[in-house]
């Protein structure tokens, strides 16, 4: 059982995040708003509760390693990084700037990145080959891959849940962001993809829902899937696109959405009444 200083801790971290996400984003650019903040929780239960992650030992073969399939969503990664002091809050200001060090996706120049994504589809093979490598080495490292509902409908991530179950690999834990909106639209609308989890169950997974935006259940969850055994486990977030902010919640239009003046004043203040009721 997780004390609750532990929670708040993390819900803090979640916030600041966001905070985070729009000191990035800023005015009049666009950017990746909706599908970062579906994943803030996850990425601080990951970051600050769960992984081996040590700054000062970026290329510890033990380290656990995460992998952001769909690498649209870059900026909350680029957060908890931050986050984590693996790079100066000034490179916050530089996102998608030729002088800066964060671009657009995951790059592997970036600290803390394992691997360049956004290609949708390919995180789960990329995460399978590493955790493989790693069962070979007797590698006591976990991987954990993040991948988008949209993203269910690529063809090459069903291959390589066919092979992880196949290879029983039990120190691969995956995640669904399952917000139900992509970029243009409802995932039901787009490509229908329903019962995702009969299907990771069919396909040979350990599936374990979960309310997305709840801390303790995400460590609950997580804890649920260290047991599992002889098998690889998907871990399905029931989460809110663009969550923490009203007006992009639920929002196709922010899924790589612009902010005027009057929105970004509007989110701050939206996330300092959250931060007053911490």
């Amino acid at each position: 059982m997780v004390n609750d200083d532990v929670i708040k801790e993390l819900k803090a971290k979640a916030l600041q995040f966001r905070y985070d996400l729009l000191e990035m984003i800023g005015i009049g650019t666009a950017g990746h708003l909706g599908g970062s903040a579906s994943l803030a929780e996850l990425m601080a239960v990951l970051y600050f509760y769960r992984m081996n992650f040590d700054k000062t030992k970026l290329a510890d073969p033990a380290r656990d390693r995460l992998i952001l399939s769909k690498g649209h969503a870059a900026l909350i990664q680029y957060a908890a990084l931050c986050e984590k002091g693996c790079f100066p809050r000034e490179a916050l200001k530089q996102v998608k700037t030729l002088d800066g060090l964060l671009q657009g996706h995951p790059d592997l120049t970036i600290p803390g990145i394992e691997a360049v994504t956004g290609s949708l589809g390919q995180g789960l093979s990329v995460a399978l080959g590493m955790a493989l490598a790693l069962r070979l080495d007797k590698s006591p490292a976990k991987v954990y891959v993040v991948m988008g509902d949209g993203e269910q409908s690529e063809g090459q991530l069903w291959e390589a849940a066919m092979a992880a179950a196949n290879f029983k690999v039990d120190n691969l834990t995956a995640f669904i962001d399952w917000n139900k909106i992509q970029a243009t639209g409802a995932t039901s609308d787009i490509f229908n993809n329903p019962d995702l989890d009969k299907k990771w169950r069919a396909f040979g997974w350990e599936v374990i829902p979960c309310p997305g935006h709840d801390i303790p259940k995400i460590i609950e969850a997580l804890e649920q899937a260290d047991k599992v055994k002889g098998k690889p486990a998907l871990i399905i977030l029931d989460t809110v696109k663009g969550k923490g902010f009203s007006f992009a919640e639920n929002t196709a239009a922010y899924h790589n959405g612009i902010l005027d003046e009057k929105i970004f004043a509007q989110a701050t203040k939206e996330l300092d009444l959250a931060k007053g009721a911490l």
